[in-house]
């Protein structure tokens, strides 16, 4: 059986058509994967999560029940803040652009934006009110009362810390998929 992903005997006709490799336009994906510093911060959660589950079994054990849900659901808590927290990000499909932060999900179809652009700004350090200097992926909207909207992808957040080539991997993608969905 021949793996035609790690051969170059496959037929390159439809990346000659668009310049995004991907089947299904329509399906949102996160253009980058989550920084090493994103996933260590989810997986200690869950490894907090894991000990306050088992403090629930524990006091469930001895008789308290009420006391053994209401930690129990603590532990549900950390576990839904630590996936949160992995799903944090900005988003593309065909239909338009997603940033998802812990607490608010913004959609912006392909229709309402005006241009992406990388620009050399203030950032807020890891979502701290910190600021340093920086660069930012900024959305420019069509609609004229729009306001300011937070910076897309920075150089300082937990996906791109200390990883100035993958904010430039990621910000070209995001740039990529507007070029090519928005001239639709």
């Amino acid at each position: 059986m021949p793996l035609p992903f790690l051969t170059a005997d496959r037929t390159f006709e439809a990346a000659s058509e668009s310049a995004l490799p991907y089947d299904d336009p329509d399906r949102w994906r996160r253009p980058y994967r989550p920084g090493p510093w994103r996933v260590a911060m989810a997986a200690l959660g869950l490894l907090l999560a894991s000990f306050v589950l088992f403090g629930a079994v524990l006091i469930a054990l001895t008789g308290s029940v009420s006391s053994a849900g209401a930690v129990l659901g603590a532990g549900l808590a950390l576990i839904a803040g630590a996936l949160r927290l992995l799903r944090m990000g900005v988003w593309v499909s065909g239909r338009g652009l997603r940033q998802v932060r812990f607490l608010v999900t913004r959609t912006v179809p392909w229709a309402r934006v005006a241009s992406l652009r990388t620009v050399q700004q203030p950032v807020r350090w890891v979502g701290l009110p910190r600021t340093v200097q920086g660069q930012a992926l900024v959305l420019v909207r069509k609609d004229p009362g729009a306001g300011d909207a937070p910076p897309l992808l920075t150089t300082h957040t937990l996906d791109f810390l200390g990883r100035p080539s993958a904010f430039d991997r990621a910000a070209d993608v995001v740039e990529a998929w507007a070029a090519e969905c928005g001239r639709g």
